[in-house]
């Protein structure tokens, strides 16, 4: 298992570098001049020209991502061209918040997901099963961004019962005031992850009561809500697991646009602002940290496996 693992993180590297040049490549092919945008129109040809010096602008591309990298992995992400702070410390002062609606979301996504599952797999082809489906589908097909702005015009407008941006209201800090302010971000950003969560469950569901030792227990007189819940649903887990992980991607995506639509402070608010003035360090910091994230998810996502199905064994070699 250790062995395992070690060798996943190692397997780590090499994406995290393809990512990294990937984003590099993509923000120096992208149209405008940072020192423009800093220094604003009026700014002579000479002191461009020695602004760009100073960024290290002037050089070839292979060896200003050289450069980069070579701080990276030093862990300086270097200094954001319009905050005029390190990228490091602007992304610790946003990771709590991203953290906090992801972390929030998943854990609707997943609870509702699988107990909708696990509902409409029992009660199959029933009224409730047609519903549920019915509703995950549109819940699919919502557009993260839209369906925020819905709930944010009916539940914070129309009704007053939720505020409407911010992690906090204005002079108020504690725990409490920031669960009310995560409601409405965490349910626009779980739904289609739910949806998604909840259709895997009921098919793989649907695939375990099917198996032979199903029908042995209930011929032995053991409830169909033990069955259901003891039996079925720990082996029905393992590809819902791995749905459970990819979604994580899905949500950090959807968390960008949700961010800026309910002003709330984290890193996807923080990226949009970086691509709006072309500040390409923080731009791509703010990247390379969210896909670390994502494949440290996923990670564990595969070492959660072999606690879910001890039939699992993981290769040393």
């Amino acid at each position: 298992m250790l062995r395992y693992a070690v060798k996943r993180v190692l397997q780590l590297i090499p994406i995290l570098i393809g990512v990294s040049m990937l984003v590099f490549l993509i923000m120096q092919l992208t149209p405008g001049d940072p020192a423009k945008l800093i220094l604003g129109p009026r700014a002579s040809q000479a002191t461009l020209e020695a602004y760009r010096r100073e960024l290290g602008l002037h050089l070839p591309i292979w060896q200003q991502y050289l450069n980069w990298i070579g701080n990276v992995m030093r862990g300086d992400l270097g200094n954001s061209l319009h905050f005029k702070k390190p990228v490091t410390d602007l992304i610790m002062e946003r990771l709590a918040a991203t953290l906090i609606l992801s972390i929030a979301s998943m854990i609707l996504a997943t609870v509702f997901g699988v107990i909708t599952g696990v509902i409409s797999a029992t009660k199959q082809y029933s009224l409730a099963d047609r519903i549920m489906m019915t509703l995950s589908l549109i819940g699919f097909c919502l557009p993260v961004f839209w369906f925020g702005l819905l709930l944010q015009f009916i539940f914070s407008i129309r009704l007053g019962w939720f505020p409407a941006s911010g992690i906090n209201a204005p002079g108020v800090s504690g725990w409490q005031d920031t669960a009310w302010h995560l409601v409405l971000p965490s349910i626009a950003l779980a739904v289609g992850a739910m949806a998604t969560i909840a259709r895997m469950t009921r098919s793989s569901m649907l695939e375990v009561i099917r198996q032979d030792y199903i029908r042995t227990a209930r011929a032995k007189g053991v409830s169909w809500r033990n069955i259901s819940y003891n039996h079925a649903l720990r082996n029905a887990l393992i590809p819902v697991v791995t749905v459970v992980g990819s979604q994580f991607g899905y949500l950090l995506s959807g968390q960008i646009l949700l961010e800026v639509v309910f002003n709330w402070p984290g890193l996807g608010q923080l990226m949009v602002n970086g691509i709006l003035y072309r500040d390409f360090p923080l731009v791509q910091g703010t990247v390379l940290i969210v896909a670390a994230m994502y494949v440290v998810v996923n990670l564990i996502v595969d070492l959660l496996y072999g606690l879910l199905d001890p039939r699992i064994k993981y290769e040393d070699s």
